[in-house]
């Protein structure tokens, strides 16, 4: 090796520590400076935990006194829960004996109590019983209101035409040949009234004749004249049409039934007449003539 060699030699080895020394350097450097930082970072963070520890050293202050004032409470809310419970125990031992003294008399109140519990369903059983009772007779005295209305109109009507029979019988009858207790009545299939039109199918007359002169007996026919309260007469299958006498007057009449009677001067006279078709609801008369006169005359209504 000659001495151009080792100076090259030389050369690259202080350049290589040179490079050294720069890059130790600027590594010291960086270190130096990220340890500045980081050291100002734990100084701000040291002062940012001394200012927390005062907060919390101020917290834990307060904190101690209020707990000293809690104690002090406790002390004396113990004492007052110490009473409360003294007053209490005396209170129950009160109640005790006020439940031991009113047991019987609760005991003899709930009896009382069931037994009028037990009155209070019975009058109530009764006042419901006398409701419906009210109920029906309201209802039975509304009907009975209505029926009665109903009869005083029939009534009235009846009495009305039975005031014109008798005018009529005061006209057309002879003073001492007229008929008295003039009775009819309607009756059903089987003997039996009724007043029922759907039911009617007979009728049967009777009615007396007494105190009758002489002139007056003998053999008479008798005819059986039934018509509406208008003077139609009812439906026949063979009418019997006759002429008679009244007042010296000759008049015509259509009857449904006739028989000759051997009249003398007492005796009951009657007519059963079936009838042929059926009648419908309604007033209806009833006469009985003979060849002189009317004998007699009634009004009946079916309904």
């Amino acid at each position: 090796m000659n001495s151009r060699q080792g100076l090259t030699v030389i050369i690259v080895i202080l350049l290589l520590l040179l490079m050294g020394t720069a890059y130790w350097g600027y590594t010291t450097h960086q270190d130096k400076k990220e340890l500045t930082s980081q050291n100002t970072q734990l100084t701000q963070q040291m002062g940012d935990l001394t200012a927390l520890k005062d907060n919390l050293q101020t917290e834990v202050d307060s904190l101690q006194n209020a707990y000293a004032t809690l104690a002090e409470e406790n002390e004396s809310l113990q004492g007052s829960v110490a009473d409360a419970q003294k007053k209490i125990a005396e209170k129950e031992a009160v109640i005790r004996n006020i439940k031991k003294q009113t047991a019987s008399e609760t005991n003899s109140l709930q009896a009382q109590i069931k037994e009028l519990l037990g009155v209070k369903a019975e009058l109530q059983a009764s006042i419901n019983n006398l409701q419906v009772e009210n109920d029906s007779l309201l209802a039975l005295t509304g009907q009975l209101t209505a029926d009665l209305a109903v009869a005083k109109t029939e009534n009235e009507t009846l009495a009305n035409l039975n005031s014109t029979i008798q005018e009529k019988l005061k006209r057309l009858t002879l003073a001492n040949f007229k008929a008295t207790a003039f009775r009819v009545e309607v009756e059903k299939r089987r003997p039996k009234a009724t007043a029922k039109a759907r039911q009617a199918k007979r009728l049967q007359v009777s009615f007396d004749l007494t105190g009758v002169v002489a002139k007056y007996q003998g053999v008479r026919p008798l005819y059986l004249v039934v018509t509406d309260d208008k003077g139609t007469p009812i439906k026949a299958k063979n009418p019997i049409l006759a002429k008679v006498n009244v007042n010296n007057s000759m008049m015509e009449i259509q009857a449904v039934k006739s028989q000759e009677v051997n009249i003398g001067e007492n005796q009951r006279l009657s007519f059963s007449y079936d009838l042929e078709e059926k009648l419908r609801s309604g007033y209806y008369r009833v006469a009985v003539y003979t060849d002189i006169g009317l004998l007699g005359a009634a009004s009946f209504r079916l309904q």
